[in-house]
């Protein structure tokens, strides 16, 4: 599965078919005789439960069903919260779904939730997985195979078994995405000499001011990552958190401009500069919260791992955004 149109590909084509679905009204022991009675597929990582119409009400993680009293109805022990893939999904789309909710399989349901198929992990990799329930899907939690899921979202056939010449070629255009962006800076930098020259406290602050920019996009960002493995990114979701992520960074920027004006203060008396400072950590602070949600929100829109992508990007976004606000309110105001 490594050629672009493979992953436009219905992912019913290569949903098995081998599944059991257990009735909500059988009790433990009748689901256990049927299975015994029926026989169960190649590979069974849940079992989905239907009622008389045969619509998928529940999944059934096998640890439960082992456990459960004899006495017991499915309906009972089953986790009613389902994730479930539309017939119209794509190989992309099921690719999503196995990197935001980290289960095993997925039932692939039609416009009445009648289960057509399963598709699982087994799929989009060539790794031998450990069959494992958790119990954490008691509340139905994803399962906590991260280390499974690190490839999903990217080309898998571009990472798995690369050559050093192949990683190169991979990882090249993010380093050079900071290498560029470190020569916009130095020649942005360049274009404010004067301010420079006329005022070194603004000079020896710099890093920091940088530093402090790069540090809230970087958290911004890492959130937003963890966000989006648990939230299919929207407008609405988007405007939700943006909100957030601005008030946040706020209040953060205001509480690290006071420290350093009150530094500056005590340590030039220089009030004018203190002001500059603060001014600048504030408002940078805010654009790299901006910049740190942003960033990662569009390349997965795109497509685009933000992974991998994501931190380059926003770093080098961020530290434009630093020197031009920076040294901007510094030549304005000094």
């Amino acid at each position: 599965m490594n050629d672009k149109s493979t992953y436009e590909h219905k992912v019913l084509d290569y949903a098995r078919k081998d599944f059991s679905a257990l009735n909500k009204n059988l009790n433990v022991d009748e689901a256990l005789k049927k299975i015994r009675y029926e026989g169960i597929g190649e590979r069974i990582v849940y079992f989905y439960v239907v009622d008389d119409e045969q619509k998928l009400v529940g999944v059934l993680p096998t640890r439960r069903l082992l456990i459960g009293k004899a006495e017991q109805k499915l309906e009972e022990i089953m986790v009613k919260r389902v994730a479930a893939l539309p017939a119209s999904s794509t190989v992309y789309d099921a690719l999503e779904f196995f990197a935001t909710y980290k289960f095993l399989a997925f039932p692939v349901v039609d416009a009445e939730r009648k289960i057509l198929g399963i598709v699982d992990v087994n799929l989009f990799t060539d790794e031998l997985l450990e069959e494992k329930d958790s119990d954490e899907e008691e509340d139905a939690k994803p399962v906590a195979y991260d280390a499974i899921f690190e490839t999903i979202g990217f080309r898998i056939s571009e990472i798995k078994n690369a050559s050093p010449f192949k990683a190169w070629r991979i990882r090249l255009p993010w380093l050079i995405a900071t290498v560029t962006s470190g020569t916009i800076c130095a020649l942005l930098t360049g274009m404010f000499e004067t301010t420079l020259a006329e005022s070194l406290i603004i000079v020896f602050f710099f890093t920091l001011v940088l530093g402090l920019g790069e540090s809230v996009s970087i958290q911004s960002m890492t959130v937003t990552i963890q966000m989006m493995h648990s939230a299919k990114p929207t407008l609405k979701w988007f405007l939700k958190n943006l909100y957030k992520e601005v008030q946040t960074s706020l209040m953060l920027g205001l509480s690290c401009s006071i420290i350093v004006a009150a530094v500056v203060i005590v340590w030039k008396n220089d009030f004018v500069a203190a002001i500059v400072i603060a001014l600048s950590i504030v408002l940078i602070q805010i654009i790299a919260s901006v910049w740190g949600l942003g960033v990662p929100a569009l390349l997965h829109r795109t497509k685009l791992d933000p992974k991998i992508s994501a931190g380059p990007i926003t770093l080098a976004l961020t530290d434009i955004c630093t020197i031009l606000f920076y040294f901007g309110i510094a030549t304005l105001i000094l």
